[in-house]
């Protein structure tokens, strides 16, 4: 097959899924790169307190607007996440509260069994 058909392919690939091009280009944050591929929670949350406070583009408030484009990537990226980083963005969630001086939930605790079940359906 000629390299020029993988090409156009990959092309109609990315113009299908929008929400990739949501967490580049959202007017609700300036996110700096690769703020989701980060190993530890905090510095997910760090990364997205900074964007919020920093952008002039967002509509609500900073804490909304980074706690909004973390459920985002998490609900749309999440089915194709591994548990272990679905946990880490759980965790990013309850960090990004802390720092924000709201209180933490415990009932976003994900155990491994649940999410499982959950990506069978």
């Amino acid at each position: 097959m000629p390299h020029w058909r993988f090409a156009t392919f990959r092309v109609e690939v990315a113009k299908k899924y929008w929400s990739g091009r949501v967490t580049k280009e959202s007017n609700a944050l300036d996110l700096e790169s690769d703020v989701f591929n980060q190993r530890s929670a905090r510095k997910i949350a760090e990364s997205l307190k900074r964007s919020a406070e920093h952008s002039r583009r967002r509509k609500a408030g900073p804490f909304g607007s980074a706690m909004s484009m973390l459920s985002f990537y998490i609900n749309r990226a999440g089915k194709n996440l591994p548990d272990s980083r679905v946990r880490t963005l759980e965790r990013a969630k309850d960090e990004l509260r802390k720092l924000y001086g709201r209180p933490v939930s415990k009932r976003h605790r994900l155990k491994g069994s649940a999410r499982s079940k959950k990506r069978t359906k």
